[in-house]
C-alpha cells in the first residue's frame, strides 16, 4: 500500500477542463439572459436578430470548436492556447449584436490566464496578460474600422478581471516558489543536522578506540621483552579494538549509501547494522578500559529502567567521550563513573583525580561534542576542574513524562 497521499480531487482535473467549464458557463449565461424568465415582461438583453439564426448559431459552434483547440493545448503551449481562447471570445461576440466583448464570453480567458501565470516563468505571464488586455482594443478598433456601434464601459471591466485573474495565478506562483524554497532549506538543514550527528558518532567511537589502542600498545611496548605473554595480550587488545573501530566505520558508511540507487543490498550484506549503543553497553566499556590500564568503578543508583533511544544513546557517548579524555589527558590510572535514574531526568558524573588543570581548554571537539548533544536534549552541561584536583563531566537530561508514565504502565 503506497503512503503517498492521493491529489485532492478538484487537483487532479486538468486545467483545460476548468477552461471549457468556464466557456460553458458563460455561453449558459448569455442565452439566459436572452430569454424571458418567469415573472419578466422581457429579457434582460434583447438577442440580436444572427443569435439564433443558422449562421449565428454556426458562429457559436466555430467559437467553441476554436475554443476546444485551445483547451487542448493550454499545458503544452499556453500562449498558443490563450490566442484561440481569445479568438474564441471575439468571434462567437460577433453574433450577439453588441458594441463590446462582454464579461460572459471572456471567462474562459480569465481562467486561462490564471493557469499560465500560476504554472509559467513571470516573463510568460506578463506575455499572456499583454494579449489578453491587447484583444480587447484591436476588438474595438476592427468595429470602428467596419463603422459599426462600439461600447468602452463592459471592456474595462472585462479588463479589470483580466488583471486581477493574472495577480492571483501570480500569487499562487510566488507562493509556490516560496514553499520550494522553503523546503530546499529544511532538506539542507537537515542534512546539516544528520552530517554533524554522523561526525560526533565518528568522532566518540574513534577517540575511544584510538585511546585504548595507545595504552595497549603502550604497554606492549613495555613489557615485550620481559613478559612477552602479557604483551601478546595487549596486542590482541589493540588487533579487536581495531577491528571494532573499523567495522564500526564500515556501518557508519554503509549507512551512508544505503540511498544511492543499486547499493542497498550490497551495502547492508557488506556492512550489516546493529542496535544503537547505549547504557547497558557500559560495562563493557568499563571492561575495555580497565584491561587497557585505566580502572572505571562504575556506580548506578536509583532503579534502572529503560530510557528513549535519543538519552540512552547520548548519555553511553558522554560517558564514553569523558572516560576517552581521562585516559588520554588525566595522568591517572582510575576514575569514577555515576549514573543516577531520577524522576524526571537521568544525571551522569565521571570524575578522575588525575591532571585536570589545562584540560578543559585543550584543542578537539570532545566537550563541543558533548555540550551540543546535551543541548539537543534541553539538558545542563559542565566540564570543570575539581577544586580538590582531577576533572569533573556533570550532564542532566531530562526524561519526558510519556516516558515515564509508559514504563509504569
Amino acid at each position: 500500500m503506497s503512503a503517498t497521499p492521493s491529489m485532492p480531487l478538484l487537483k487532479r482535473v486538468p486545467p483545460g477542463v476548468w477552461v471549457a467549464a468556464a466557456w460553458c458557463a458563460g455561453v449558459f449565461f448569455t442565452f439566459l439572459v436572452r430569454v424571458r424568465l418567469p415573472g419578466e415582461q422581457e429579457p434582460s438583453v434583447v438577442p440580436g436578430v444572427v443569435l439564433y439564426r443558422w449562421d449565428g448559431l454556426l458562429t457559436q459552434l466555430l467559437s467553441a470548436a476554436l475554443l476546444a483547440g485551445g483547451c487542448v493545448l493550454l499545458e503544452r503551449r499556453p500562449l498558443k492556447s490563450l490566442a484561440m481562447v481569445l479568438g474564441a471570445a471575439a468571434l462567437s461576440t460577433t453574433s450577439l449584436s453588441v458594441g463590446e466583448i462582454p464579461l460572459a464570453q471572456f471567462l474562459a480567458a480569465d481562467v486561462a490566464l490564471y493557469f499560465i501565470a500560476a504554472t509559467r516563468p513571470p516573463r510568460t505571464g506578463v506575455i499572456a496578460l499583454s494579449m489578453t488586455i491587447g484583444v480587447l482594443p484591436a476588438f474595438l478598433g476592427v468595429r470602428l474600422l467596419a463603422r459599426w456601434n462600439v461600447g468602452t464601459s463592459a471592456e474595462v471591466v472585462v479588463a479589470l478581471t483580466a488583471v486581477v485573474s493574472w495577480l492571483i495565478g501570480h500569487s499562487v506562483h510566488e507562493s509556490r516558489k516560496h514553499d520550494e524554497g522553503m523546503t530546499a532549506q529544511a532538506a539542507a538543514q537537515a542534512v546539516i543536522a544528520e552530517r554533524l550527528r554522523i561526525a560526533r558518532e565518528m568522532h566518540d567511537m574513534v577517540a575511544h578506540s584510538v585511546g585504548i589502542i595507545a595504552l595497549q600498545a603502550g604497554a606492549a611496548a613495555r613489557v615485550v621483552h620481559t613478559q612477552p605473554d602479557a604483551a601478546r595480550e595487549a596486542m590482541s587488545a589493540v588487533e579487536i579494538a581495531g577491528r571494532e573501530t573499523l567495522s564500526g566505520l564500515r556501518r557508519m558508511l554503509g549507512a551512508l549509501r544505503e540511498t544511492e540507487p543499486g547499493h542497498e543490498g550490497a551495502e547492508r550484506e557488506a556492512a550489516p547494522l546493529r542496535p544503537a549503543e547505549g547504557l547497558a553497553d557500559l560495562d563493557r566499556l568499563a571492561g575495555a578500559t580497565t584491561a587497557a590500564g585505566v580502572r572505571v568503578d562504575v556506580r548506578w543508583r536509583g532503579e534502572r529502567r529503560p530510557l528513549p533511544p535519543d538519552i540512552d544513546l547520548s548519555a553511553f557517548r558522554i560517558i564514553q567521550e569523558s572516560v576517552t579524555n581521562v585516559v588520554r589527558h588525566a595522568a591517572t590510572d582510575a576514575c569514577r563513573v555515576s549514573v543516577e535514574y531520577g524522576a524526571e531526568e537521568l544525571t551522569i558524573e565521571v570524575a578522575d583525580r588525575g591532571r585536570g588543570a589545562g584540560r578543559s581548554t585543550s584543542a578537539g571537539f570532545g566537550l563541543v561534542g558533548m555540550r551540543e548533544r546535551v543541548a539537543l536534549l534541553h539538558g545542563e552541561f559542565t566540564a570543570a576542574p575539581h577544586p580538590d584536583g582531577g576533572f569533573r563531566v556533570t550532564a542532566r537530561l531530562p526524561v519526558p513524562a510519556a516516558a515515564s508514565l509508559g514504563e509504569a504502565a
